[in-house]
């Protein structure tokens, strides 16, 4: 019989092993505090239930389902110094490897060499932890192994709506994050509402662009993981992106020692645009901004100042 496996006791990995509301191992760095007080330091108000079995280093069956809600620059590492191959593994983080390029199931398949899925959209971490309802895309090729995945982690409060296309899941996630830096920049520069307003929308113009490019499938783009995830990140102060946005913004430094997926993957997007020809201004912006290769200054001429032409172009 297959075992849940949730790797990754962050924020994230913790509230989603919460949410599945059915026994599983729980398993990240530092597990021991964890064990000892069967509570998270990233959710320190949630008391982890007795069914959740919390393990250092689980072991991996041919039958079991990984959950990977691992930094996705960190993916491959992680992946590397595992024992054992599951049934399924399945993507719950957001973004582009900088160093490769790949989506997070490309560097699954390469390493583990598994059935891969994705799970992604509008969520944080304090929403599910307390029970909230909250509605993601599971994508998945194989839609048969995906209807089972699906069955397996749908609870009361989770609910998981199946797709067969995890290009458009994986890049809806990840490109999200890097409007929602931009936006984060924009509000936290002072430049108004009616200004992120329209880099969300002209955000979401470059993300099709890039990901129909891609293959991904238009109608993947307009649901959870894609506009659903954008409108949640770019507008909500719970977002690590839009967070580190605004503090850029305000001319202040970002907080250290939290995950913002978009700093890479806005540098990995820009490498795959000029790859393939396709005009990302925005992504541009943010990947030059995060680098230091521009100023703040010339980050917010750049976002808003553009050629005059008809909407469909831009």
């Amino acid at each position: 019989m297959s075992k849940i496996i949730v790797a990754g006791a962050g924020a994230f990995g913790t509230a989603l092993a919460l949410a599945i509301e059915r026994p599983l191992t729980l398993t990240g760095r530092n597990m021991a505090p964890i064990i000892e007080t069967r509570r998270s330091p990233r959710l320190p108000d949630v008391h982890l239930p007795e069914h959740m079995t919390l393990d250092s280093q689980p072991k991996i069956e041919p039958e079991d389902i990984l959950l990977l809600a691992i930094p996705m620059q960190a993916l491959a590492s992680y992946l590397g110094g595992i024992s054992g191959t599951p049934k399924a593994a399945i993507a719950c983080c957001k973004g582009i490897e900088l160093s490769t390029t790949r989506r997070p199931t490309d560097v699954i398949s390469d390493t583990l060499g598994c059935s891969t899925a994705v799970l992604t959209g509008p969520s944080f971490a304090n929403d599910i932890s307390q029970g909230k309802p909250t509605a993601l895309t599971l994508a998945c090729t194989d839609e048969a192994l995906g209807r089972d995945l699906q069955n397996a982690l749908t609870s009361d409060t989770l609910r998981l709506y199946l797709s067969t296309d995890p290009v458009g899941a994986e890049l809806g996630g990840a490109l999200k994050n890097v409007i929602a830096i931009a936006c984060g920049i924009c509000m936290g520069a002072g430049l108004g509402e009616s200004a992120r307003a329209a880099l969300m929308t002209r955000g979401m113009a470059e993300t099709n662009r890039l990901a129909l490019k891609l293959g991904a499938r238009q109608e993947t783009l307009q649901g959870l993981s894609g506009f659903g995830d954008l409108a949640l990140t770019c507008t909500s102060a719970q977002s690590r992106n839009y967070a580190f946005g605004h503090a850029l913004g305000a001319g202040e430094t970002p907080p250290e020692g939290k995950t913002v997926e978009g700093r890479a993957t806005a540098q990995a997007t820009l490498e795959l645009a000029l790859k393939h020809n396709i005009e990302m201004p925005i992504t541009k912006v943010v990947a030059g901004l995060v680098s230091d290769e521009i100023s703040l200054p010339q980050a917010l001429d750049q976002l808003l100042s553009r050629p005059l032409k008809s909407e469909q172009e831009d």
